[in-house]
């Protein structure tokens, strides 16, 4: 954070009113302005950590409380500017393709380019516009980037509430858009809390986990969640889980599909999120089909890049082996099991086993 000089003739109500025009001119759906004090979402934190929910994603526990104290990660922090944008393409396909079970769901979060620098642009330029206004002053900016408790921070700032599923749900968009912060140190004056919780005894969330992540009312157990599964776990996927993996190669939205604010979702139209590759309805076999060469050209600026080839393909293996039985699939499962890595290998043995044994009687065996 750079050190904060401000004019001493400053507004703040009027800036942070100007803050919020400025971010709808960014293109951000909603801001909101709070304090750092996370006291009971630390509580929570370590409640959860100690359960072991988080699996292999020690980054949860490896920078101690600098995640639940704003200043201690950005020493001079004492508020926090958090951001709304909505990410759903027009006429994305959703639903409709969790029920082919030959064609693969990427979260629709990830069908086009990565939001991270869009974002993180966006939210300097908000920064350059207010340091316009009001001088030299200590910001910095994070986009899912950081140890930041992001939801914790939109709560606090109005943006929304904690669902059952533990995502966060405005009552007028859902839950499909991202977040971003601004620490700053600015005294601001504070937007109100979002109190009201809206889910009452719905419990479609839960009901709808395929792998039963969702543990209790906010509580995920990420080591059964297919997020977690197909994106952050880095060993082979146990057993159990992969039949209850469907087609969910990258992420998965179900339990954000089945909330009722998901029909207030607001479509966006921020071309960087239209889908490319047609990642929204393409074949589990044309994507089985990449090289690696293909894979890193055709995920450039994706987050589906992160994960690299050889865990994509583990992933798209669990798909085939869900899939209807077709003579195509098993035979592009069986050139893979000369695949040099091991972890894809086990994974199409298992999907081999699978289509196999849905092979009609009178198909030769290969």
């Amino acid at each position: 954070m750079s050190v904060s000089s401000p004019r001493a003739d400053v507004d703040f109500h009027e800036l942070a009113a100007r803050i919020r025009t400025w971010g709808r001119e960014l293109g951000f759906q909603q801001l909101g302005i709070t304090d750092v004090d996370l006291s009971e979402d630390e509580a929570y934190l370590e409640r959860w950590l100690a359960a072991g929910y988080h699996g292999e994603m020690g980054f949860m526990a490896k920078h101690g409380t600098k995640r639940t104290r704003p200043a201690e990660l950005e020493p001079g922090t004492i508020r926090v500017i958090s951001v709304r944008l909505d990410y759903l393409p027009p006429e994305v396909e959703t639903t409709k393709v969790l029920g082919q079970p030959d064609r693969a769901y990427v979260s629709r979060y990830a069908t086009g380019r990565d939001y991270h620098k869009l974002m993180r642009k966006r939210l300097q330029r908000l920064a350059k516009m207010i340091e316009a206004e009001v001088g030299t002053f200590g910001y910095r900016a994070f986009v899912d980037s950081a140890p930041v408790m992001e939801r914790a921070l939109a709560r606090k700032a109005g943006l929304g509430w904690f669902g059952k599923n533990a995502m966060l749900l405005n009552p007028k968009a859902g839950s499909m858009f991202f977040l971003g912060e601004l620490y700053t140190d600015l005294p601001l004056p504070l937007d109100a809390p979002f109190e009201q919780e809206h889910c009452g005894s719905c419990s479609a969330c839960r009901s709808a986990c395929p792998t039963g992540a969702i543990v209790d009312d906010k509580v995920v157990d990420a080591r059964a969640c297919i997020s977690y599964l197909t994106i952050e776990l880095h060993g082979a996927i146990p057993e159990r889980f992969r039949a209850d993996m469907g087609n969910r190669v990258f992420g998965c939205d179900d339990c954000q599909l089945v909330c009722p604010f998901t029909r207030f979702t607001r479509v966006s139209h921020e071309t960087d999120f239209a889908p490319r590759h047609d990642l929204d309805r393409v074949s589990l076999l044309s994507l089985f089909g990449w090289s690696e060469e293909q894979f890193l050209e055709r995920t450039a600026g994706s987050p589906i890049r992160r994960i690299g080839y050889e865990r994509w393909l583990r992933n798209l293996a669990v798909g085939l082996g869900n899939a209807p039985w077709s003579s195509a699939i098993e035979s592009a499962l069986l050139v893979r099991l000369a695949y040099p890595s091991e972890l894809v290998r086990e994974h199409v043995r298992w999907a081999l086993e699978r289509q196999r044994r849905q092979r009609p009687a009178l198909i030769p065996t290969q």
